[in-house]
């Protein structure tokens, strides 16, 4: 058993930067479903996204709580394959020759609000895991 130690301001701000990623997560797959782009896959891929997000939520408040499993289950599982899997495809597009401009310049409002909660998403989920591994963080979690 734990004894009673204050949790770092790194480990509380890790903590808040993952409840906004999971927010933004939330808001972009709102806006997916809403706008009708979601396609055939609509409910398993929401499904699948609200699985995703109630394990990043308890995984969240255990690595809060100390447990060195959940630090690492969100620095590999979220961090490294979780922001792979959403940044592949848009670096694929922009080295095929894409413009960032002109896409912009071509998008719509629902278009536009995704973008920047993906931009908000990604920032927030690489700063938590940086805030996690901070020396102060370190020592929390030994």
């Amino acid at each position: 058993m734990r004894s009673i130690v204050e949790v770092p301001g790194a480990v509380r701000q890790a903590r808040t930067l993952w409840f906004v990623a999971v927010g933004a997560g939330v808001f972009e797959t709102v806006l997916v479903v809403a706008s009708g782009r979601a396609g055939d896959g609509a409910v398993a891929g929401v499904a699948l996204r609200a699985v995703v997000f109630g394990a990043a939520l308890f995984t969240t408040l255990r690595m809060y709580r100390g447990q060195r499993w959940a630090r690492l289950a969100l620095a590999v599982g979220l961090g490294v394959l979780g922001t792979l899997s959403i940044v592949v495809d848009p670096l694929l597009w922009l080295a095929g020759g894409n413009s960032l401009t002109a896409v912009i310049r071509d998008s719509g409002g629902v278009d536009l609000l995704f973008g920047a909660s993906r931009v908000l998403h990604v920032a927030a989920v690489l700063s938590a895991c940086a805030l996690m591994f901070t020396p102060k963080a370190n020592a929390y979690f030994r």
